[in-house]
């Protein structure tokens, strides 16, 4: 049982999770920066204005999480995985533009990065 490979034009044979490095970054920052807004925002004064942007941090994070690992297992369902986180970032990235914090900012910052890595790759 061999590891499973892509060829590229350009760069010969290459590992499936190789191919996605930029993706697979800018998903990694963008869970960490989901979960670091949502523990900052169960700690703020009113927890229930944070509501959908806790809601929406953990649906990210959660996201996030299973492109990456579907990646490194190169699933056949990379593209549509990443449609989908794409929209999944995009939401969580408005909703934290809403507030001044400023987690909130960097996790806006990271969502919508990754909402166009996701882009490119779906």
């Amino acid at each position: 049982m061999g590891v499973q490979r892509i060829r590229s034009k350009q760069e010969g044979f290459q590992l499936a999770h190789e191919q996605h490095q930029e993706l697979l970054t800018a998903l990694h920052e963008c869970m960490e920066a989901c979960n670091h807004c949502f523990d900052a925002c169960l700690k703020e004064e009113n927890v229930k204005m944070m509501a959908e942007c806790i809601r929406l941090d953990r649906e990210c994070a959660d996201i996030c999480g299973f492109l990456e690992a579907a990646i490194s297992r190169n699933s056949p369902f990379i593209s549509q995985l990443a449609q989908v986180c794409a929209e999944v970032c995009e939401a969580c990235g408005e909703e934290c533009r809403r507030h001044d914090h400023e987690h909130c900012k960097k996790c806006a910052e990271a969502c919508m990065k990754c909402a166009e890595a996701c882009r490119n790759v779906a």
